[in-house]
This record gives structure tokens, C-alpha cells and sequence, in this order.
């Protein structure tokens, strides 16, 4: 199960490596702009908001709102869960959407298909954290189990 809550971006044309962070246990690389400060995320998603909300509807267990709030849940292996979405749009161009839950890889996967992944390369600004990751960083720290006793 994946617990999570992040911005998702189109991945901007230029990143470089930032430094690694420790999160969840794992050391994992950080993505920066040439300048230094976070990625500038000006790349839309090649989703509309309507294409994107459309697909949307068509995942079993989803509710979509009209104004890009939308809510997937199910159930695996006797455990219930939930992902919560807001979509963002700028200038008619899907700009991010902001996920929040827990889910199963699979529940994540459908939701990213809606934004056009996997073709579109796709980048994670943690919330809480303030850092972005590149995909399969995020999936690790995604799966990683919190531990509040530390």
C-alpha cells in the first residue's frame, strides 16, 4: 500500500540532480533547477481538464467533482483505501494535480494514466517534504512504511 500526498507535474524540460534528502529511511536524489532553487514546473500535462476529468469517470469507485476534486477508493486484501485528487488548470492546460492517500501501485497507476502517463514523463513535489522527485524515487519512498516511534 502507498501512502502519499504530492503534486504531480509534466516533468520540466531541464533538472538537474539536487541533493539527496533522507525520507522514510531511504536516502533518495532530489531534482533542482539549473539555478539552483526548485524545478520551474511550466510544462503542462497533455491532458485537458475535461479529457483528464472524463477518464477520470471511467475508473470503478471514482467520484469527480466540477471543480477537479475527485476521490477513488476500494479495497485490497480486507484493508479499505482512498486517494484523494485536485486538479489544477492554467490558461486551459492541466498544470498539476495534487494527489493525497493511501492505495494500492495499481490505483496510483490508473489515476497516472488519466494525466497521460506513461508517455508523459511525470515529476513529484512531496507536500509536506518541499523537495521533487523523479518517478521511481518517489514510488520508493511512496511504498516505504512511516515510522513515528523515531
Amino acid at each position: 500500500m502507498l501512502k502519499l500526498h504530492a503534486n504531480v507535474y509534466a516533468a520540466p524540460a531541464t533538472t538537474v540532480a539536487g541533493d539527496p534528502v533522507t525520507l522514510r529511511g531511504h536516502a533518495l536524489p532530489t531534482l533542482r533547477s539549473e539555478a539552483g532553487g526548485p524545478p520551474a514546473f511550466l510544462a503542462a500535462l497533455p491532458m485537458t481538464f475535461e479529457a483528464m476529468q472524463s477518464r477520470l469517470m471511467e475508473l470503478p469507485r471514482c467520484d469527480c467533482e466540477p471543480d477537479g476534486f475527485f476521490l477513488v477508493t476500494g479495497r485490497e486484501e480486507g484493508v479499505f483505501w482512498r486517494l484523494n485528487g485536485h486538479m489544477h488548470e492554467y490558461d486551459g492546460q492541466m498544470h498539476r494535480v495534487e494527489l493525497n492517500g493511501e492505495c494500492p501501485a495499481a490505483a496510483l497507476d490508473a489515476v497516472l494514466q488519466t494525466m497521460g502517463w506513461p508517455e508523459a514523463k511525470l515529476v513529484f513535489e512531496l507536500v509536506k517534504e518541499g523537495v521533487t522527485l523523479a518517478e521511481q524515487d518517489f514510488r520508493k519512498w511512496a511504498e516505504s512504511r512511516v515510522d513515528f516511534s523515531a
